[in-house]
């Protein structure tokens, strides 16, 4: 009986229908990045100083341009070590007081500015920003900073907790329900999220968003891997996730044109509505309808994509099976990835790499926010770096394999931020320069992931494989925006330092993984195990053949 693929063969792979669905189902990933990375600029925080009553009517009186009143009024940077000092302190000075010098206001309190009492901000803080994010309207900066952490973290926490369940819809209600629900869900907490009017509500629908996005954007990537035929599926599946990058340069441009993170939360929420017009524009999965037993459904699909398609409809559609195989219906456990040595090496070889992965991508962009000179245009040059990742991807993956490529991505990548660290932040073209060189090697192996899964883990292991990595992932997620700001109250090439670290040891490791190029996937336990060894030469022997004749008459 005839397959999925067979049939997609016969009424084209990736035809006119595959190409209108997979470039509808793009607009998903797109979406996805404001919420992914959408931090840099919802919780950007400006440079600020402490509010201190009577500054501003002094400086009125005086005429003080901005720089003299930040001269006169604000500590200065302090101590080495200290975090922040002009930014969490101000001087215990009544700065109403009239006997006030508009010269040198604090010469007649004190001989040396050192020895003037320092307190905290207790009436708040001025911000120099042309615009507003969660940090200028909620004050987390100081004290409150790690809350930042936290919101970030959050949304990570949501796509860990959200993975399991959502997976189970999928597969349970079908994809289109899933995703329809999902984008829903999603577009009404992003809009709820605008209207927060505190903390801890903006952190409570930004959770509930991590649990269904990532949702979302999955079930699109299934639906279009689900439409195409098997020569296609992994060039659809790296062009999708390269829409992703198009929603990053997207975000930069619309984050600069809105500068106010409420007006911008609903700039990237609204739009998201329109995706629940795929009620009409995207069919379900064939390939589920067929799990579910409802050909009928599955038929009539297949002869849409066919008239699209302009062939001709089929006539042994009713025959049409599923493909399974008998290690799908069975459970594997946790323990069958540590069953054998090489296969408990690789494992766990893998799980650092997706960890190490989501640490120095959301890392990196993290950094680039809080430290680049002019935010948008860093944003947005770091992730147009993405798509000569993809383009090499698709040009040498045939070729050279997936291994050494990616151990030379993430050696390069650790270079280039320990290269950073020595590097003055006045020059913020050569920063600009290896954060992008970093950012494309860390794409490069961020969509070589999953295949290097597939390669490395037998079959009955291979879903879970996919499923406890991506795990990891969420994990470096959740912990990645503590490590970046907390290490930067240090110094701020702190972060990099570990992000050199992760990429030269994930390198190193991606080296002991074996080489993928002309090898088949392997299929049992005994083929994961056996991969990259080499046979043992044979033992020379010499061999004496005997040749015996008949003697006639004994």
């Amino acid at each position: 009986m005839p397959t999925v693929d067979d049939i997609l063969e016969q009424v084209g792979e990736f035809g006119r229908f595959q190409k209108q669905a997979f470039l509808t189902l793009c607009l998903l990933s797109a979406a996805f990045a404001p919420i992914y990375v959408g931090i840099v600029f919802l919780a950007f925080t400006p440079d600020h100083r402490c509010l201190s009553p009577g500054v501003a009517e002094l400086s009125r009186r005086c005429g003080w341009s901005l720089a003299d009143e930040l001269n006169y009024t604000v500590p200065g940077p302090g101590a080495m070590g200290e975090a922040f000092p002009r930014q969490c302190r101000g001087y215990e000075v009544d700065w109403n007081r009239s006997a006030l010098s508009c010269v040198d206001p604090l010469a007649g309190l004190a001989t040396n500015r050192s020895h003037l009492p320092l307190g905290p901000c207790r009436h708040g803080w001025v911000y120099d920003t042309r615009g507003s994010s969660i940090v200028t309207e909620f004050n987390l900066v100081c004290d409150d900073s790690w809350k930042v952490d936290l919101f970030q973290s959050c949304v990570n926490l949501g796509f860990f907790l959200g993975s399991l369940g959502v997976g189970y819809i999928a597969d349970r209600f079908g994809r289109k329900l899933c995703l329809l629900a999902t984008s829903l869900i999603s577009a009404i907490l992003g809009v709820l999220m605008a209207v927060a009017q505190d903390y801890l509500s903006l952190l409570l629908f930004r959770l509930l968003q991590g649990l269904v996005s990532k949702g979302s954007w999955t079930s699109g990537y299934v639906l279009i891997t689900e439409f195409v035929g098997l020569g296609y599926r992994r060039t659809v599946a790296i062009l999708y996730q390269m829409a992703f990058t198009v929603g990053l340069l997207l975000l930069s441009g619309v984050a600069y044109t809105i500068p106010h993170w409420r007006w911008l939360q609903l700039a990237i929420s609204l739009p998201t509505f329109l995706f629940l017009l795929y009620y009409w524009c995207v069919p379900e999965s064939p390939r589920w309808l067929l799990s579910q037993k409802r050909n009928t459904q599955v038929i009539k699909i297949m002869d849409h994509i066919a008239q699209k398609n302009g062939k001709s409809p089929l006539a042994d559609l009713k025959m049409l099976s599923l493909e399974e195989d008998v290690t799908e219906k069975l459970s594997p456990s946790f323990a069958d990835l540590f069953r054998t040595p090489h296969l408990r090496k690789h494992t766990f070889i893998l799980m650092y790499l997706w960890f190490t992965s989501s640490v120095l991508y959301q890392g990196l962009i993290m950094h680039v926010g809080a430290t680049g000179g002019n935010l948008y245009l860093d944003f947005f040059y770091s992730a147009l770096v993405e798509f000569p990742a993809a383009f090499i991807i698709l040009a040498t993956i045939d070729r050279c394999g997936l291994i050494r490529p990616l151990a030379a991505s993430n050696l390069v990548a650790g270079a280039a931020c320990f290269v950073m660290i020595f590097i003055s932040h006045d020059i913020t073209w050569l920063l600009s320069s290896l954060c992008s060189c970093s950012r494309i090697r860390l794409t490069f192996g961020k969509l070589n992931h999953r295949d290097i899964i597939f390669f490395v883990l037998y079959i009955f292991i291979r879903n879970l494989g996919v499923m406890v990595c991506s795990s990891l992932c969420d994990l470096g997620g959740i912990i990645t925006p503590f490590l970046v700001f907390r290490l930067m109250e240090v110094w701020q090439g702190l972060p990099l330092i570990l992000f050199a670290v992760l990429g030269l040891v994930a390198g190193g490791m991606t080296l002991l993984l074996p080489e993928t190029e002309g090898v088949t996937l392997p299929e049992t336990i005994e083929d994961a195990e056996n991969l990259g060894r080499i046979a043992k030469p044979k033992e020379n022997m010499i061999y004496l053949q005997i040749q015996t004749s008949e003697r006639t008459g004994t």
